[in-house]
């Protein structure tokens, strides 16, 4: 583009929005410049495409691709014009009716922006449009809840309330180590080294790490791969043939059904790792390593976790103020 084109974009940049802006860059080529060749024009669908291998190139989970592509495929139902034409107030509009329809929570559509933030960011990234609409919608702040952990009552409860060796060994590795459950669901038998009661997992983006476990968890694992008589190199498969890799929606399930049969309150396999690292830091474990045990590339993840037990506070007062 001509030089002096880009010179009056940018001077015009503070008093127009981007629909503006892309507007005027159209306006000027079209009058100015001779011979310009004509861009082929992209619908919104290859905007997304485009935009989902982006994000596959840079090591997102399918899971999470996923997520961008229902939240994006269902902006795009109700854009009925090229999105690059899109509007700031166009999207306050959008999140405010979908809030409504969906009768959906802060958080919930605080995800919503965000997945669709990062949709106009690559937009502009890639100069298909001057300004993401997005900048200037923030993130909608809700209330934060102090999120219930499993105790050690709940865990004897589990183990004892559990019908096979598999599912004892289930829960005592996401107990101990703190670890995802796609992270779990990946795990092969010859992840685990027994000796030096650790394992290799692959997080977020295939991000290698090492993460340790207990005695007890040593103890369920060795048992429960001493009863399979599958050859399957998965370390937690079906109970019944063909003995299949036990998917995510499987730990789910079966999680949520023993909690339900024992009456307590959601049992879902996150609430593990919460309960991990709120007893790491519970009990003095320092902050950056609860981080890297968890595979957080950001702190602020981690300190989400770190919720304070009211009675530690009473000991602390008694200990440095009393």
């Amino acid at each position: 583009m001509n030089e002096k084109f880009v010179e009056i974009i940018n001077d015009m940049a503070d008093v127009l929005n981007a629909a503006q802006l892309k507007r005027l860059q159209e306006v000027l080529l079209k009058r100015l410049v001779k011979d310009e060749p004509e861009k082929k024009m992209i619908s919104n669908q290859e905007y997304l495409n485009k935009f989902l291998e982006a994000k596959k190139i840079e090591g997102c989970s399918e899971r999470t691709i996923k997520y961008y592509k229902v939240t994006v495929e269902q902006l795009l139902k109700k854009v009925l014009h090229p999105i690059r034409k899109v509007t700031t107030e166009q999207m306050r509009e959008y999140l405010v009716d979908y809030q409504k329809i969906n009768n959906c929570g802060k958080t919930t559509i605080d995800n919503v922006r965000r997945n669709i933030s990062s949709f106009f960011s690559w937009l502009e990234e890639e100069d298909y449009i001057l300004k993401s609409p997005m900048r200037r919608i923030h993130k909608i702040r809700a209330e934060k809840l102090v999120k219930n952990v499993i105790t050690d009552e709940d865990i004897e409860r589990l183990r004892d309330g559990c019908d096979c060796l598999r599912d004892v060994a289930m829960i005592d590795l996401l107990y101990s180590t703190g670890i995802r459950v796609g992270e779990l669901v990946r795990l092969n038998r010859a992840d685990i080294n027994f000796s030096e009661r650790e394992c290799v997992v692959f997080g977020k983006g295939d991000k290698e790490r090492r993460v340790y476990f207990d005695a007890k968890s040593k103890i369920h694992l060795i048992n429960y791969l001493k009863s399979r008589i599958d050859d399957n190199p998965a370390l937690f498969v079906s109970l019944d043939k063909p003995y299949n890799r036990l998917k995510i929606s499987g730990v789910e399930i079966r999680l949520r059904q023993l909690g339900r049969k024992l009456h307590l309150d959601r049992v879902h396999p996150h609430k593990f790792r919460r309960s991990m690292a709120t007893r790491a830091i519970d009990k003095g474990m320092p902050i950056e390593q609860v981080q890297k045990i968890l595979g957080h590339s950001q702190i602020d993840t981690t300190m989400q976790y770190a919720i304070v037990n009211q009675n530690n506070v009473k000991a602390a007062h008694r200990k440095y103020i009393s």
